[in-house]
Parts: C-alpha cells; structure tokens; sequence
C-alpha cells in the first residue's frame, strides 16, 4: 500500500513537522508537500521558511508554497495522480473542490475531541476552558468548520494540568501523528467506517488576538494561570505598569499558583530583556 500511496500534505507551522515525522517512521513519507508561503521574521523581519518546507527539503520531499489555491493548483493536484490528501495545521481553508481530488478524499489531524472545540484554537481553548480530558481526532474532511465525519479518536489527560499550550499541542499532535499512521492503511483499504459527528453538542473555539493576552492582575488567580499557559506561544499575556511617570507593558513569561494566588516568576518588561518579577517590583 505504501509504494502505491501518493499522499499529498497540507501543513506549515512545527505541529505540522511532528505528524510528518510519524508518517515518515511509518513508511508513508508524502510525496508532495504544500505549504504557506515563505514570511519575514523577528525584528529584522528576514524572510524565512515555514517548518513544513524545511522537513521537505532536509527530506528531500517535493513541496509547493501556492500564493492561491486557484484553478491552476488544482489543476497540478488533478494531474499528480494523488490517491489521499492529508491536512494538519496548514493555515488556509480547502474548499471542497480540492478536498474531492484524491480518491480517498482528505484527512485531517484535529487537537480535540470532535465535535468540541471545533476551530480555529482547540488547543488554546482546552486551557482557558479547563478542559482537563481532551484528544486528538483523524477526521474526513468536508468544507464545514472540522464538521466531517470522524475516522479515529483518543483522549488525552495532559498532566501536570495547567500545561503550555507548546507542551499540549506537542502531546496532542505526536499521539495524532501516530494515529493517522495507522489509520491510513486501514482506511485506504476500506477498513473503517467513518462515524457522523453529533452536530448539536459541537462547541465552537475563537481566534485568538493580540490584545487577548491583556491580564488584570487583581482577576481570579487560576483563570490568569489559565490565561498564561493558554497563551504562552501566541499572543503572550501581558499587564500595563507605571514606571518613571510612564506605563509600559509587561510581558508574563513564567507564573505558577501559590496556594490560592498568582505567583508571577519571570517578565519582559517594554524595551528590556526577561528578568525575575521581584527584580522588576524593585524597580
């Protein structure tokens, strides 16, 4: 089955790289992989490849990065010969024109157990929602919001609990990856029957923004702990300080619960670099 599979995968950011690996380990390296285009980076914004085109070329893997997905991309997808198409984490919506090329359809890996915290931020969204028992689900996908029929599904109890989102994504993703490795011979085989999602007890994740991360430090302790390690990737969380007759924002980098408060270890206060909070108090 491996040699006849031509897979093509969708992905971009380091998530994305972990479910490529496992594929890898299982003999279902892709023969193509698309990925976002390359973007500037870092304060001197230096345009920079996405993780996915790196694990492509070190992989020697074919790899496209399409601007658009028109007519043209379908077109080099429709005369690849492709049999399954395999999604996780690739940053734009496939309409279901292209998930309907392969014969085996599309495949995603989704960090929650569907249909809870279908969207955008299922893993930011299991912590602030303090979700303690999540999971990962391989999913046919249709041109819903993650509302295709389930494949595979496992819970997950990420312990200690709170985790950062980085340590949640990593644990989720790897025992997706895993997964769908293993779901794939099964499925293309004609071995699983795909289960209809039970759309009315689906829950629904936001996008997350930038002036989320704002923290009021006088607010309950455990949902700023939540808050923290919810966004501790992206978009950081931050409170507003007065210093020198001047506010400046602090970025929270490590916090922890002492008993029943918030206990903040590391900042970066505006313009300088990380440093403990107790140096920062003393000004």
């Amino acid at each position: 089955m491996t040699k006849k599979s031509k897979i093509v995968f969708f992905g971009t950011p380091e998530i994305s790289v972990i479910v490529l690996n496992e594929l890898k380990k299982a003999g279902l390296t892709p023969a193509l992989v698309v990925t976002m285009p390359d973007k500037p980076k870092g304060r001197k914004l230096v345009l920079s490849p996405p993780p996915a085109k790196v694990w492509a070329q070190d992989n020697k893997v074919d790899f496209i990065q399409p601007e658009k997905l028109d007519e043209s991309f379908l077109e080099l997808l429709r005369a690849g010969g492709f049999n399954l198409f395999v999604v996780a984490s690739y940053g734009k919506i496939l309409k279901q024109e292209l998930l309907d090329i392969p014969k085996h359809g599309t495949l995603n890996v989704h960090p929650s157990l569907l249909p809870k915290l279908r969207g955008a931020s299922p893993i930011i969204s299991a912590i602030l929602e303090d979700e303690k028992k999540t999971g990962v689900t391989i999913m046919l996908l249709d041109a819903g919001m993650d509302s295709g029929p389930i494949l595979a599904q496992a819970s997950i109890e990420a312990e200690p609990w709170p985790p950062k989102a980085t340590d949640l994504g990593e644990l989720l993703v790897t025992e997706g990856g895993k997964m769908l490795a293993e779901v794939i011979p099964q499925w293309i085989a004609g071995e699983i029957k795909p289960e209809v999602q039970d759309h009315d007890k689906a829950t629904f994740t936001k996008k997350v923004k930038k002036e989320d991360g704002l923290i009021e430090l006088d607010g309950d302790p455990y949902q700023n702990l939540l808050k923290i390690r919810a966004f501790n990737e992206w978009p950081g969380t931050y409170f507003f300080a007065e210093k020198n007759d001047k506010q400046i924002r602090v970025k929270i980098t490590d916090a922890d619960l002492n008993g029943d408060k918030l206990k903040i270890n590391k900042v970066i206060p505006e313009g300088r670099k990380e440093m403990d909070y107790k140096d920062f108090l003393r000004g």
